[in-house]
């Protein structure tokens, strides 16, 4: 995302209008080995680098997901299409959220949805999901714009030269109280999804006692 000092919010709202995500038709039909992988997903994710030299995805990476248990292991050491799926999913939310929480959300989808062959899978769910993208990019343009114009209306009193800095600080914490809320109603709602699954675990363990 480039941003231009000289007209900000023209600049940012522009910037938000060319995000985009990987369309089930742009993912490979054939297996994938790994060096493939993370040049498929360099090349396709180029446009969320912070700075170009940025990596968005490594083999040390997706070793550690397979290892947390965030990605079933490849099949003769190449990567599916639900492979792929999967680690679009990591990649988003691995800049907010745990490893652990990332598990809550993640395993349930990859233990009922990861095979191909099923008649409803993870690309079924990735394209209902992704195809929200585009309106709601319109929202968060609609957002950000009234945001940027409330912190424009801050420190009328301040002498000019010190002026510019704190309305873009005032700015900057908007933005950043926005994420943080969001951040804890998301880590909210996984811990009523994880709190939700244990009578169904002590459940399932009491069966296989009384066996």
């Amino acid at each position: 995302m480039k941003i231009d000092e000289k007209n900000l919010l023209g600049s940012i709202l522009e910037s938000l209008s060319h995000i985009d995500y990987i369309k089930p038709e742009d993912f490979p039909n054939i297996d994938l080995y790994m060096d493939q992988v993370t040049t498929f997903m360099d090349g396709q994710l180029a446009v969320s680098k912070r700075h170009p030299e940025d990596k968005i995805l490594t083999k040390t990476m997706i070793n550690n997901y397979a290892k947390n248990n965030l990605l079933p292991p490849p099949v003769k050491k190449k990567y599916s299409r639900e492979h792929l799926l999967a680690l679009i999913f990591i990649y988003y939310f691995k800049h907010i959220l745990s490893i652990g929480d990332i598990q809550a959300i993640l395993n349930p989808l990859m233990e009922q949805y990861f095979s191909p062959d099923l008649d409803f899978n993870l690309e079924n769910i990735y394209s209902e999901v992704f195809q929200l993208e585009e309106p709601e990019v319109r929202n968060m343009q609609k957002d950000i714009a009234r945001k940027y114009k409330t912190s424009q209306q801050t420190f009328q009193d301040v002498p000019p030269d010190a002026q510019a800095e704190l309305q873009m600080f005032s700015f900057l914490c908007m933005l950043s109280f926005d994420v943080y809320v969001k951040k804890q109603l998301i880590e909210k709602l996984i811990d009523m999804k994880i709190e939700k699954s244990k009578p169904s675990e002590k459940r399932a363990k009491g069966k296989k006692t009384e066996k």
